[in-house]
């Protein structure tokens, strides 16, 4: 494969777990929460644009090698009609999680339906759109990930009552 990476936080030097998709670089504004969450997860992860209409061959070689590669979940973000996610999902058997993309009038709403309909057989875990959506992908990443990692699941259960003790924080006394 020789496009280019997407910018990420960081360079990573062990083998990816997570492979982190996108249409264009356009996307990459909408995916930084993943990315960033990933990071600080400590999940090692890839990130390449992959345009399912513009280098639909090259999409189908990185979904076809992402498990020989030692990829175990990828996350693919959509605009618009949204094939990415799905056609991902159709040349692997890695769990694909779809991340609608706001980037037509609609305001993401035609990604979403289009990544929500797949049809029997092409399963892809549909997130919320835009920013929420990838940070949850991260996430839910990570939590299948760390079914066979505990170390991960511990960061997955620090990160989670850090985000309680932020939200008790902020609650008045009452």
């Amino acid at each position: 494969m020789n496009e280019p990476s997407t910018p990420a936080a960081k360079p990573d030097a062990r083998a990816p777990l997570v492979g982190v998709i996108m249409g264009s670089t356009s996307d990459l504004a909408t995916l930084q929460p993943a990315l960033d969450l990933l990071v600080e997860l400590d999940v090692p992860h890839e990130s390449r644009v992959v345009s399912a209409h513009r280098t639909p061959d090259w999409m189908f070689e990185y979904a076809e090698t992402a498990e020989s590669r030692g990829l175990e979940v990828i996350i693919a973000a959509a605009g618009g009609a949204a094939h990415l996610p799905g056609m991902t999902a159709a040349k692997t058997t890695l769990p694909v999680l779809g991340v609608p993309v706001a980037a037509t009038a609609l305001g993401g709403v035609d990604a979403f339906l289009s990544i929500v309909q797949m049809p029997k057989g092409v399963p892809v875990g549909t997130l919320a759109i835009g920013a929420p959506g990838a940070a949850n992908a991260a996430l839910l990443a990570a939590r299948i990930l760390a079914l066979s990692r505990p170390a991960l699941r511990e960061r997955l259960r620090a990160w989670t009552a850090a985000r309680a003790a932020e939200v008790r924080k902020d609650t008045p006394a009452g």
